[in-house]
């Protein structure tokens, strides 16, 4: 009897612990805020956290400091087309003879572009800031009629980064009027070759055409990763002595 006492009692006790417990208060809503760290923060450096990043920051600033080339101007990405877009697109072009490729055209998600270039010299860090991601550059083969397919999804999006002899006309509301490559028609019975990234070419950001690839050459070795893409080409062309530079040409052009 003493025992059955002492459960009903503990049991009691469990339910009158679990109702105390109970909130009184509900969700009723969530709000969100901005807060800009830039270098208003400098006028007063906490001194605490300065001396305990002075340990790291020879080590971060010998692997991000090194320059790899120059840029003829600030360059950043926006759609329908921009001068940074268009050279990293071209970029992807570019390093097809480092693959044995001899692509038609390239495509770079303009949602992999992440930051801008500054005129002046580039760094191995500027290029990590764009670049930022573990993409890898990736050629793939499709067909002429999802090509057009494909184009008609980057209409759809406001415009991605194209390579140059793309010459593509859209709505604003993301319809494609007409589209040529290195002034011809894309034929919907041909076979054309595209550089890209490794996460594009699975369909993401919108552009599932690619989901019908064939013939992939995707490296996966870290040495194929887009930031060191990047660099080889500002490297090739600083010891020819050439500034990178690139303009928007008109190869995505809106109209209505």
């Amino acid at each position: 009897m003493q025992k059955r006492k002492i459960i009903i009692g503990g049991l009691s006790l469990l339910m009158l612990t679990a109702t105390s417990c109970k909130s009184n208060y509900a969700l009723t809503d969530v709000t969100r805020t901005r807060i800009l760290v830039d270098k208003r923060y400098d006028a007063q450096p906490d001194q605490e956290a300065t001396a305990f990043m002075a340990s790291y920051k020879h080590e971060v600033d010998s692997v991000m400091s090194p320059v790899v080339g120059e840029i003829a101007r600030y360059m950043a990405a926006k759609k329908p087309e921009s001068e940074l877009s268009n050279l990293l697109a071209d970029i992807l072009v570019w390093a097809g003879k480092k693959y044995g490729e001899k692509p038609d055209f390239g495509i770079y998600n303009m949602g992999g572009i992440r930051a801008a270039f500054a005129k002046g010299k580039v760094t191995y860090g500027d290029v990590l800031d764009v670049a930022p991601f573990e993409n890898k550059i990736a050629f793939v083969t499709l067909s002429g009629e999802k090509v057009l397919e494909l184009f008609r999804q980057i209409a759809l999006t406001g415009g991605e980064a194209v390579s140059h002899g793309v010459q593509m006309v859209i709505t604003s509301d993301g319809k494609m009027k007409s589209l040529r490559l290195h002034g011809k028609e894309i034929d919907p019975g041909a076979s054309y070759r595209v550089a890209s990234i490794d996460y594009v070419i699975q369909g993401n950001d919108r552009l599932e055409a690619f989901k019908a690839k064939t013939d992939v050459n995707s490296p996966q070795e870290a040495s194929n990763n887009l930031r060191f893409v990047i660099m080889d080409y500002f490297r090739e062309q600083a010891a020819k002595g050439v500034v990178v530079d690139s303009k928007v040409e008109g190869r995505i052009v809106v109209e209505d």
